[in-house]
C-alpha cells in the first residue's frame, strides 16, 4: 500500500482502484488458475505482508508466484530496485505502475501493494487488499497444501469480520491516522482511539491465545502485521508513543507467539520496514535518516502463551521451510 495524504486535517485512505476478484466459481472475469498470476508485494508494507503470510500458511507458493518490490519508491510507484537490473525477473518491469498501465492505458490513479498481476499479459488484475486474502482462503482451496489451516472458518466468519473491522479502522489504519494527522486535534483523536482499541485487545487476549476461536484466523494476521511494525516504526515515526509494544505485556507476548510461528516471523525484514517508512515519508522525516534501533532479538524470547491452550493450525500442520528465493534475514544467533 502507498499511504495517500488527505486534504483534510485527518488522514483518509484513498480507495483502491482495481476492485476485480479472482474467483473459482466464474463470478468474475478472472478465474483461479495455478501459474497465471503473480503476487507483487513489498516486505515493508503491512497490507502486502498479510497477503504474503496467508499465501505461505495456505501453501499457495506453487500456484501463485511472488514478486517483491523494494522498500523505496516515489510518485511513480513501487520499484523493483532490489532485483537484478532493477526489474522484476518474471514481469520484466521496473515500476509496478507499468502493470497498471498495461491494464488501463493512461492509468492515473493509485498504485499499491499487494497487486495481483496476470503473468502472460503483464496486466494488473486487482489491488483489492481487503478481499485478496479472504479469496486466498475461499477461492483458491483447490491449491491449498495438505494440512493448510482454515483461516476463515465459516462458523466464525461473522465474529472474524467484526474483529477485523475494528482492527482496520482503529489499529491498522489508526497508526496512519496518527502519523499523517495535520492538526493537533486530529492527531489526539486518532491517538486516543488507537490506544483504546489496543487496551481492549489486550483485555480480550489476556484470557485467550488468538483473537477468534482457538486457532489462528484472518483476524490474527491482520492485527499482527501492525503490531510487528509498532516499535521499529509507529511508536516514534508515527508518534504512537504512549507505550512501546514491548511495554504492553499481553500484546507483546501475543505478537512474539505469532512471530515464532512458521509463516509469520519468517516473512519479516525489519531493515526494509524501516528503510521504507523513514526513507519515503519525507514530510515526516525530512532528513531521510533511518534509525539503527531498536534491537529486535527480543522477538525470539519466551512468550508463555502456550499456557492458554489453543491450536495454532487447528487440525492442520505448520507450513514447511521457506523457499530460499523468498527467505528474509534472520534475527538472533
Amino acid at each position: 500500500m502507498v499511504a495517500i495524504l488527505s486534504t483534510s486535517e485527518s488522514f483518509e485512505r484513498k480507495p483502491v482502484a482495481l476492485m476485480e476478484r479472482i474467483t473459482a466459481d466464474g463470478s468474475s472475469p478472472w478465474p483461479v488458475e495455478a501459474g497465471r498470476y503473480r503476487l507483487v508485494a513489498a516486505r515493508a508494507c503491512p497490507w502486502a505482508n498479510r497477503s504474503v503470510i496467508v499465501r505461505r500458511l495456505l501453501g499457495l507458493e506453487q500456484a501463485i508466484s511472488l514478486g517483491i518490490a523494494g522498500p523505496l519508491h516515489d510518485e511513480r510507484s513501487w520499484r523493483f530496485h532490489n532485483d537484478p537490473d532493477n526489474r522484476d525477473p518474471v514481469l520484466g518491469i521496473e515500476w509496478l505502475r507499468e502493470a497498471y498501465e498495461k491494464a488501463q492505458p493512461g492509468y492515473d490513479d493509485g498504485v499499491t501493494v499487494p497487486t495481483m498481476v496476470e503473468v502472460a499479459t503483464g496486466k494488473a488484475v486487482t489491488n483489492n487488499f481487503q478481499q485478496l486474502t479472504l479469496d486466498f482462503s475461499t477461492q483458491w482451496r483447490e491449491f491449498h497444501r495438505p494440512g493448510a489451516p482454515d483461516l476463515y472458518p465459516e462458523a466464525l466468519r461473522a465474529e472474524i469480520d467484526e474483529a477485523i473491522e475494528g482492527v482496520y479502522h482503529d489499529v491498522n489504519n489508526g497508526v496512519y491516522k496518527c502519523g499523517f494527522a495535520s492538526s493537533q486535534g486530529a492527531y489526539e483523536r486518532a491517538y486516543d482511539t488507537l490506544f483504546a482499541r489496543l487496551d481492549a485487545l489486550s483485555e480480550r487476549l489476556a484470557g485467550q491465545r488468538f483473537l477468534v476461536g482457538d486457532t489462528i484466523t484472518e483476524a490474527d494476521v491482520r492485527l499482527w502485521v501492525t503490531l510487528v511494525r509498532f516499535d521499529p516504526v509507529y511508536h516514534g515515526h508515527f508518534k504512537c508513543n504512549r507505550q512501546k509494544l514491548s511495554e504492553m505485556p499481553v500484546l507483546w507476548a501475543y505478537a512474539r507467539d505469532l512471530f515464532q510461528t512458521p509463516g509469520f516471523g519468517d516473512t519479516i525484514d525489519f531493515a526494509q520496514i524501516k528503510q521504507h517508512y523513514y526513507g519515503v515519508h519525507l514530510g515526516i522525516n525530512p532528513s531521510g535518516i533511518v534509525p539503527t534501533g531498536p534491537d529486535v532479538s527480543n522477538w525470539l524470547s519466551a512468550h508463555g502463551r502456550e499456557e492458554l491452550g489453543g491450536r495454532p493450525f487447528g487440525d492442520g500442520t505448520p507450513p514447511g521451510r521457506v523457499d530460499e528465493a523468498e527467505a528474509v534475514p534472520q534475527i538472533g544467533p
